[in-house]
């Protein structure tokens, strides 16, 4: 598992260094068939990462077209979204990511989250634990060959997650780009049962990432996603102990089905019961 992460996060640190050169110019928006936008940062990154991931097949937002009938006898896969929040992206407003998660039977066991523009990395994976490098502090990773040598390095300025935290106030947070009327109400809902709360607003799948590490305690998700979306930030999140779960059931996120639109979801920091 470890050398499997190793190669997902230094994959996810070329893709990101790809994506800010991009990002630091002009370039083109286009528009997809479902309306979604898309960038040359998009195909860029998501190039970079299908020619660096081994042993299992891919499905990315970028090449989801693989028909249900052949991916339904993946007992393991890569799940990828090279540029997640590309509307962020698009706004220049640094909070985008690439997200890499590693499938086995529906359940996401490994996910690597970096976010080139402050340069922050999370990755997590079962019976491993789940952790943080921010501030660049890894730069120096993108050198290193040997997942003895990575591992050695990395040890040493990774921050274990759930970080603890001594706040009092329920920490929700939401969409930046997707606020809707169910959302707003299941926030009141929250308020109401704790008191006061604060609200924090963030792009892309570093949503996730904020329950993963503490900083929030929870996400409610109640408008579209997509599995690649979310299968790199579940990892973490429950490779740090904390629940992705369907909003109806209570039951975790599931991947690989027929229909790879997620269902309403709501995510749970460690310890933390609603």
């Amino acid at each position: 598992m470890k050398d499997l992460l190793f190669t997902a996060i230094t994959t996810a640190l070329k893709s990101g260094e790809a994506i800010l050169s991009v990002y630091e110019r002009d370039f083109e928006v286009e528009e997809k068939a479902d309306k979604s936008p898309l960038t040359e940062a998009d195909r860029l990154s998501h190039r970079i990462i299908v020619s660096h991931l081994p042993d299992y097949p891919i499905l990315s937002e970028e090449g989801k077209t693989v028909p249900y009938e052949k991916r339904s006898r993946w007992k393991r896969f890569w799940l990828i979204d090279p540029l997640d929040g590309t509307k962020e992206f698009i706004k220049r407003n640094g909070e985008f990511t690439v997200n890499i998660a590693l499938i086995e039977n529906g359940r996401p066991i490994l996910g690597v989250v970096y976010a080139p523009v402050v340069k922050t990395l999370y990755y997590g994976a079962e019976k491993i634990g789940a952790f943080k490098v921010e501030n660049g502090k890894f730069s120096f990773l993108e050198e290193i060959t040997s997942p003895e040598r990575f591992w050695n390095e990395i040890e040493k300025v990774a921050v274990r997650l759930p970080v603890e935290s001594k706040r009092e106030e329920v920490v929700v947070v939401a969409s930046r780009s997707h606020r809707n009327p169910e959302t707003e109400a299941f926030i009141k809902e929250i308020e109401e049962r704790f008191g006061k709360i604060k609200t924090v607003s963030k792009g892309s799948s570093l949503k996730l990432c904020l329950v993963a590490e503490g900083e929030a305690d929870v996400y409610p998700r109640l408008a579209p996603t997509m599995e690649w979306d979310t299968g790199a930030g579940q990892a973490v999140v429950e490779a740090a102990g904390g629940r992705v779960v369907n909003y109806e059931t209570g039951k975790p996120l599931i991947y690989n089905k027929r229909d790879l639109l997620n269902p309403h979801f709501v995510v749970f920091r460690k310890d933390f019961i609603l």
